[in-house]
């Protein structure tokens, strides 16, 4: 290509749009003129270049390269490009691409720079990216071995159960001593076929069950090969590939809460207490529970009562102490609960929705009795009707249509439901302000705020 001889002005355009710094060097490799375009390389402070080698202003690792770039460019040879990295005070190196020639008989050499940080960071990244990914795999690699050691030293039958296609994707060696499954052949077959015929129905309800609540729910079936029924947990996870059921296997008398017998009760008390439709729970005066029934236990997603003795009640509450010191404060005046609204925490994170009563029993034991009752089991299928106040409240609300804008009808709604929760929290906590509060998801100074809106503050407090 024959190209017109260039002026120096042109010549320094051409060398501004092909590199981002350029050097000029004498005969003796000393810097004697920077040029830079990129206002991003300020930060190297190449005018401290000047009268130095370059082979001064690089890292160690670049001073070879730097030496070898020189000797080419001297031969009168094809540079090539080298990338070196220049040192900067505080912050990291700087990386840069060169390539150079000789310009003249006198030995001067011109440098073309190509600022190399984009591509330097992208480098980083990657390594940092490689190095994280090796990490997380020695992680998992680990975390598999831990899994797979801790299911088949477990001594109790465990089946992962599929929930898109109820077939089993693991099992430990208990669980296969069980079904008489030594070929270990279980992986893959359908979890029904590791259970007698006449159980599948119980099967499928409970495996839908836990899968629609997320709570634990326990049956009982009869494993193919087994001598006698027993009692099954099944819980819902989610990994990668979606749900997943947890199939723990007990034998009966490990699952079933036998409480020991309340003082002075006979044989049908202890039977009543332990097959009761409903949550029953002894407590000491402290709160911490003493015995459990069944019904209590599915709520949790618990085995056994073994697994709750000695735990405090209001660690299972929702609101923890502010529940657990209401239901105190009206057993040690009153000594009963009726009808107290709360939520227990499951085993598997849930919040149930429950109803609470409770008594007092008498002396010596000092024990609280619990009846704990689902709510949402207890759904009821046409709405209650309307008490006589709220049907006054309503047909006054009903004469004020055409009187006033429905947004000013609104908010008369809003005022008188926010005013009549507040008051029922106050008659629950017994006039605790804090209590209140955090029962009604409010901070103390925004509870307050609607107190005195509603003219339901004291004399005293009002000063």
């Amino acid at each position: 290509m024959d190209l017109p001889a260039l002026k120096p002005s042109g010549l320094h355009r051409l060398i501004g749009k092909t590199a981002d710094i350029a050097l000029l060097l004498d005969a003796k490799d000393l810097i004697i003129d920077v040029s830079m375009v990129r206002p991003e390389l300020n930060a190297l402070g190449c005018e401290r270049w000047l009268g130095k080698g370059l082979v001064d202003v690089v890292t160690t690792e670049s001073i070879v390269k730097v030496q070898e770039l020189i000797k080419t460019c001297r031969a009168d040879a094809d540079a090539g490009w080298r990338q070196v990295n220049h040192p900067v005070p505080g912050l990291d190196d700087v990386a840069l691409q060169y390539t150079g020639m000789l310009l003249d008989k006198s030995g001067q050499m011109l440098l073309l720079g190509r600022d190399m940080q984009a591509i330097s960071q992208l480098q980083r990244r990657l390594v940092e990216t490689q190095q994280s990914m090796e990490r997380d795999f020695v992680r998992l690699r680990h975390v598999e071995s831990r899994y797979r050691v801790l299911l088949d030293t477990s001594r109790e039958p465990v089946l992962l159960v599929d929930a898109k296609t109820d077939k089993v994707s693991d099992a430990n060696i208990a669980a296969q001593a069980l079904v008489r499954d030594s070929q270990r052949r279980l992986v893959g077959r359908d979890v029904f076929d590791c259970f007698e015929e006449g159980n599948h129905d119980d099967i499928k309800a409970a495996l839908r069950m836990a899968l629609a609540t997320g709570r634990i729910e326990i049956f009982r079936a009869r494993p193919v090969g087994a001598n006698a029924e027993c009692s099954v947990s099944c819980v819902m996870f989610r990994q990668e590939a979606g749900a997943q059921l947890l199939l723990r296997m007990f034998p009966v008398d490990a699952s079933v809460a036998s409480p020991h017998s309340v003082p002075g009760s006979a044989g049908p008390l202890d039977e009543l207490m332990r097959r009761a439709p409903v949550g029953l729970l002894l407590t000491d005066r402290q709160g911490r529970i003493q015995e459990a029934n069944e019904e209590f236990l599915q709520l949790l997603g618990a085995l056994s009562a073994g697994q709750l003795q000695g735990q405090p009640m209001e660690d299972w509450l929702a609101r923890n102490s502010v529940d657990w010191g209401v239901i105190k404060t009206h057993l040690r005046q009153l000594h009963t609960v009726r009808g107290f609204a709360t939520e227990l925490k499951t085993l598997s994170g849930l919040n149930v929705p429950v109803e609470i009563s409770a008594i007092s029993l008498s002396e010596p034991d000092g024990l609280y009795a619990f009846f704990v009752r689902d709510v949402l089991r207890q759904r009821v299928i046409e709405s209650p009707a309307a008490s006589p106040a709220l049907a006054g409240q309503l047909s006054e609300l009903s004469s004020l249509v055409g009187r006033m804008p429905i947004k000013d009808i609104v908010g008369e709604t809003t005022d008188m439901i926010e005013r009549s929760c507040i008051q029922s929290a106050l008659t629950l906590t017994q006039n605790n302000r804090a209590s209140a509060a955090e029962m009604l998801g409010l901070s103390r100074q925004s509870l307050y705020v609607k107190l005195r809106r509603f003219g339901m503050l004291t004399e005293d407090e009002k000063i």
